[in-house]
């Protein structure tokens, strides 16, 4: 496989405009022009984002009096329903003449072979062909159509007929026949003709799903000290230590060697739990009597049910637990399980419910209200969106798309052996906030059923789509094709595009710009802040909880789908993002030296005009001082105004170029695709290749975060995000204006007193300006 060629495929990569028909719309007289309860044309708002896909609902409730087989004496029914090519089948019911199925078919209008469905019911055999009972035929210029929010039509009793459809025989089967659109209640949990050629278990794994991540809780275990701590071998001095363990997590003190038997640690262990709680917090306190042996001194367990719940920075009353202890040596029998000694630890535990438990990057969050439901506020707007199509995808591929925002995971049902499919599905979020992104990818299903795929393999990825709120403007209707690009161990490779539709509704324009001066995570995260090495081992294990439970869904999310979609390698090396990340700052200092440049014209009387108009300029400022700060702020008002005609007219999107994918080497894509810890042979050089790759993936986050942080300031007027660019463009012309009429002198003298100001009238949290440009977007939606 050859990469493509940047130059020639550049455009390829970038977002196009779409004007797909939007909406249900009915034509006059029902479908096909007769039969139908529509008398006129109609425009709802049910699915107004995707476009409107008729289908033919059958809906095969149960039979009775079905006759028995003269053989045997028993009847083993099930339905077949056949349209054209078309064939879809219930389960079948041993020895019952009265089976109930109540089960959904949609059959695509677009797919449609024949003018009439035929409805089957059979007599299983297990050796012989099976037996035939009868069928029911609709004309499907006689099907009524059926519009939400009208209800579900009514089943109806029919009586079977023979194969030739003449006479009646014995036996009847009730069924609701009626044409509709994928706005129907009954389409979600429908048979498809999309997916005819998926039997089995596979069948729930290519329905359209919703899912909940688990409400998580940060556990915070104070261990402050223990009392009457008792070791086997008195001649050893005592090198105390506690081990805490929740699931698979497990933390430990530091070691007390000073405190005889009442050790003093007074340290902070946080895990990380999931509602419902299914560990138990269990803590062990340990003497260290050699290098590789550890002596338990005593135990206990909490259920994480009854901790005690927080919900702010108020410290929780400490408590002294007994712990257990047993007898030492097998020769001890049954005294094992006789409580010799108490010895006591004195705790502090909690269920923090004032901390947003992150399992995603802050760069991509997705939502940030705390734990706790009491904390939350009101949304302030909606998000809709509509997975539309998708075009150019691998030849016989098993597409479904997955969109992630807050803790609604949707998933859209899987189209078969289809490069181009067309999903047409809408989803809807509550938004709590504007600074938050929402992330698509569309996956290959390895899971249908068939023998084709190993037990082991995995959803493979397609592609990765981000789109940031707070790019978006309110009330507006984005419809564009993204370019789905994956990085291969063979370079980059155009998997398809995406089409999509959403909009961006908001609910209250002045809680939404208030929200620009508040903090982005709940305020514990400031007044009680994790160390960066906490955060980063918390949040791997909230992803790997969160990918555990929605693994145990029915029908489950994949592990890959969810680490995907949560980043849980970027924090790995690569020698691709450091330079994109290093190239990212480079390019913030091309305005500097354009400035130097045309300070350097000026000085060269490139331009006379203007070389007179500064030296014009500067005499004004030399002479009026307090004019340097309102001409200051009225240049950026009227920089921001010009930037206004040139505002970016679409999302951020995937940028190849930027994320220095376009011109990655092959030696680096074998280091970026290489296993952690490396595969290498040599020991030494595994050794060090591993902690090179583990300093250089820090210092490659610092430097994004150095990036983010000037194209945030860059952010203030390029109206990336129009709302904080409109408030900030204000801000300016307000400044101006109070600037120009207030003495300089005086403004000097307040900032200072301001800045110098007693650490009693400051606060932990931090201010609104630092707020504001904290929330302001950054090109790290646009990486790779």
């Amino acid at each position: 496989m050859t990469t493509p060629s940047p130059a020639t495929n550049r455009d390829d990569y970038k977002i196009k405009d779409t004007k797909p028909q939007l909406g249900e719309r009915w034509p006059h007289g029902g479908v096909r022009g007769g039969g139908g309860w529509i008398t006129s044309d109609r425009l709802t708002s049910t699915y107004d984002l995707v476009e409107q896909t008729y289908y033919l609902y059958v809906r095969v409730v149960k039979a009775q009096n079905l006759p028995p087989n003269p053989v045997t004496g028993n009847c083993d029914p099930y339905v077949e329903v056949k349209l054209g090519n078309y064939k879809g089948k219930t389960q079948h019911f041993e020895k019952k003449i009265s089976p109930e199925w109540n089960q959904v078919f949609a059959f695509a209008k677009e797919k449609m072979q024949s003018s009439s469905v035929e409805v089957y019911v059979r007599d299983r055999e297990m050796v012989a062909k099976d037996d035939y009972l009868g069928k029911v035929v609709f004309d499907l210029n006689e099907v009524p159509t059926r519009v939400p929010p009208d209800s579900p039509l009514a089943p109806q009793w029919y009586r079977l007929e023979n194969r030739r459809g003449e006479t009646k025989v014995r036996g009847e089967v009730m069924l609701a026949v009626w044409m509709g659109t994928q706005a129907d209640e009954a389409f979600p949990e429908a048979w498809h003709s999309d997916a005819s050629s998926v039997t089995g278990e596979g069948v729930f794994s290519v329905r359209s799903k919703v899912y909940v991540s688990p409400k998580l809780w940060y556990i915070r275990v104070n261990v402050i000290e223990a009392q009457d701590v008792e070791w086997e071998d008195k001649s050893q001095p005592s090198q105390v230590l506690v081990k805490a363990q929740v699931g698979n997590q497990m933390l430990k003190t530091k070691i007390c060697a000073t405190g005889g038997n009442s050790p003093f640690w007074n340290e902070d262990l946080v895990f990380v739990a999931a509602e419902p709680f299914e560990e138990q917090l269990v803590m062990v306190v340990e003497n260290k009597t050699k290098a590789n042996k550890d002596e338990a001194v005593g135990r206990l367990s909490l259920p994480l049910g009854k901790l005690e719940k927080r919900l702010d920075h108020r410290p929780v009353h400490s408590q002294w637990y007994n712990l257990e202890k047993f007898g030492f040596g097998a020769l001890e029998g049954d005294k094992r399980k006789i409580n010799k000694f108490s010895t006591r630890i004195h705790l502090r535990v909690c269920l923090e419910g004032g901390y947003h438990v992150l399992d995603e990057s802050t760069m991509y969050i997705s939502d940030q209200r705390p734990t706790a439901r009491e904390l939350w506020k009101q949304p302030i707007g909606i998000l809709e969106l509509g997975v539309l199509s998708a075009q150019g995808l691998a030849q016989n591929g098993n597409a479904y798309c997955v969109a992630k925002y807050g803790h609604k995971w949707v998933r859209t049902r899987t189209i078969l052996q289809s490069s181009s499919p067309k999903w047409n599905e809408q989803y809807i979020w509550e938004v709590y906030d504007p600074c938050t992104v929402v992330t698509l990818a569309v996956f290959d299903n390895c899971h249908l059923g068939g023998n084709d795929k190993p037990s082991g393999a995995r959803d493979s990825r397609i592609g990765k789509i981000r789109i940031r709120l707070s790019t978006l403007e309110t009330d507006k209707i984005y419809t564009h094709s993204y370019p789905l690009l994956t990085l291969h161990p063979t370079g980059l490779k155009k998997m398809g595009e995406l089409q999509l539709a959403f909009r961006f509704t908001c609910l209250s324009l002045a809680h939404l710009l208030y929200l620009y001066t508040q903090p982005l995570l709940p305020k514990m995260h400031y007044i009680h802040p994790f160390t960066i090495s906490q955060l980063d081992s918390l949040r791997f294990q909230a992803m790997t909880i969160v990918a555990s439970r929605l693994g145990r869904a029915e029908p489950p999310l994949r592990k890959e789908v969810v680490e995907h979609m949560l980043d849980v390698d970027s924090h790995m090396w690569s020698m691709r993002r450091s330079k994109a990340n290093f190239f990212r700052i480079v390019s913030l200092f091309s305005g500097l030296i354009a400035l130097s440049k045309w300070l350097g014209q000026v000085c060269e009387w490139k331009n006379p005009i203007t070389t007179v108009l500064v030296h014009l300029l500067l005499c004004i400022l030399i002479c009026y001082p307090e004019l340097i700060l309102p001409t200051t702020f009225l240049y950026m008002f009227l920089i921001g105004l010009w930037n206004f005609r040139a505002r970016p007219r679409h999302p951020p999107h995937m940028d190849p170029k930027l994320s220095w994918a376009e011109a990655v080497v092959q030696d680096e894509l074998d280091e970026e695709f290489d296993t952690f810890p490396t595969s290498k042979a040599e020991a030494v050089v595994r050794m060090r290749y591993d902690r090179l790759r583990s300093v250089a993936g820090r210092v490659q986050t610092v430097v994004g975060d150095l990036a983010t942080q000037c194209e945030r300031l860059i952010g203030l007027l390029s109206w990336r995000d129009p709302r904080a660019t409109a408030i900030f463009v204000v801000l300016c012309l307000v400044a101006a204006v109070a600037l120009y009429i207030t003495p300089c002198k005086i403004v000097v003298m307040l900032a200072g007193f301001y800045w110098l100001r007693h650490p009693r009238f400051r606060s932990k949290m931090p201010s609104a300006p630092s707020n504001f440009f904290r929330r302001l977007p950054a090109r790290a939606d646009c990486m790779l």
